[in-house]
């Protein structure tokens, strides 16, 4: 495999990644800290700490799109340097992004799972998301080429 594709990403489609990728790396912590919060807040309620239960249990809501709400924040700082015209040029053995600011070349043994979704394809080292590729930069036949390398590939850390 080895062809070479141009796009530009929009900042609503590194938004969507930025929230997939961060869904799958904070998903336990999306999960534990609502309940863990919630269950606080019942405890308090129950203890008659009526202002602790109920900041706890807003906190609890509140929580999951406080973080994302973070994560794009954080993100916008770079969509300068993301939403650019991009060259990806793909390889058996890892690909490149070449933009007129940076150049970045990545070796797939790099990520330890690469998840695919409908839209992207979502890397991540160790349990953190690292970066995406979309879907809609490929044509079908170098989807579906890419969607076996990642199926086939074996990444560092698994097995």
């Amino acid at each position: 495999m080895d062809f070479t594709v141009r796009y530009e990403p929009s900042p609503d489609e590194v938004a969507r990644a930025l929230d997939q990728g961060l869904a799958r790396q904070l998903r336990t912590l999306y999960v534990a800290l609502p309940v863990a919060l919630a269950g606080a807040g019942v405890a308090c309620l129950l203890a008659g700490a009526v202002g602790l239960g109920v900041g706890l249990m807003v906190g609890a809501v509140a929580f999951p799109p406080a973080l994302k709400w973070t994560a794009r924040r954080m993100a916008r700082r770079q969509l300068a340097y993301i939403c650019v015209p991009t060259t990806l040029r793909v390889a058996d053995d890892g690909y490149a992004c070449v933009t007129d600011q940076s150049t970045t070349t990545v070796q797939w043994s790099m990520f330890t799972r690469i998840d695919g979704t409908p839209e992207f394809w979502l890397f991540f080292i160790g349990n953190q998301w690292s970066g995406f590729l979309p879907r809609r930069a490929f044509d079908g036949e170098q989807q579906a080429a890419l969607d076996g390398l990642f199926a086939a590939h074996e990444p560092a850390g698994r097995g």
